[in-house]
């Protein structure tokens, strides 16, 4: 972001677009030469993910009978806490942002993500405590419920960030996050994973072999 930023003044200068707000994004038709630089950018988001998910792939552990469980509350929970020290990172290097209400470009990936940043802070917050009892107390295999709550809730929050994007590509600047979208989300998903967690994991035993 810094980064970004940094390069991208001269031409919101230009174009007469405020210094001190990501939004109105600068148009593909402003970025000039600089246009490259948006497909690093979307390599970088998805060079993140995977730098992510291959860390929480080394964290998984094998039961009893073989089987390799573990990936997902891994994830979850290094992905919740990589986002928490992003925001607390920027805080502490620029001062930005000035409150939990400023609002930021989450993601480009597949259409802009935005919201407030008290957004993404709730959902990182909720990936990383959730991760981690998960992890110490890993649930049993779940069924359709709490998959049903986990993938609707997910659904719905990725709906309220993306909320917004037609206006952003179009060139205007969000001002009313949709919260009682994302509160919906954020409630079914924090009900999948306490129904999740309701049954600790039941190994099954070692097959030992008859002797004759």
């Amino acid at each position: 972001m810094v980064y970004l930023r940094t390069i991208g003044a001269p031409i919101r200068a230009h174009a007469g677009l405020p210094m001190d707000s990501l939004f109105p994004l600068t148009s593909v038709s402003q970025l000039g030469a600089f246009r490259p630089l948006v497909n690093v950018e979307l390599i970088r988001e998805a060079a993140t993910l995977i730098m992510l998910a291959t860390v929480a792939g080394a964290a998984r552990t094998r039961d009893s009978v073989g089987r390799m469980h573990g990936w997902l509350p891994a994830f979850a929970l290094i992905f919740g806490i990589w986002d928490l020290a992003f925001y607390a990172s920027l805080q502490a290097l620029i001062g930005w942002p000035g409150s939990l209400f400023t609002w930021d470009l989450l993601f480009l990936l597949p259409v802009p993500w935005s919201g407030p940043v008290l957004a993404p802070v709730i959902v990182a917050s909720s990936l990383a405590i959730g991760g981690a009892m998960a992890m110490i107390r890993p649930p049993a295999r779940a069924g359709w419920i709490p998959w049903t709550l986990l993938c609707a809730g997910g659904a719905i929050l990725l709906a309220s960030f993306m909320w917004h994007w037609r206006l952003i590509v179009a060139g205007g600047a969000p001002s009313r996050f949709p919260w009682a979208i994302f509160a919906g989300g954020e409630l079914m998903g924090v009900l999948g994973l306490w129904s999740a967690l309701r049954t600790p994991v039941e190994e099954r035993p070692k097959v030992v072999a008859a002797h004759a």
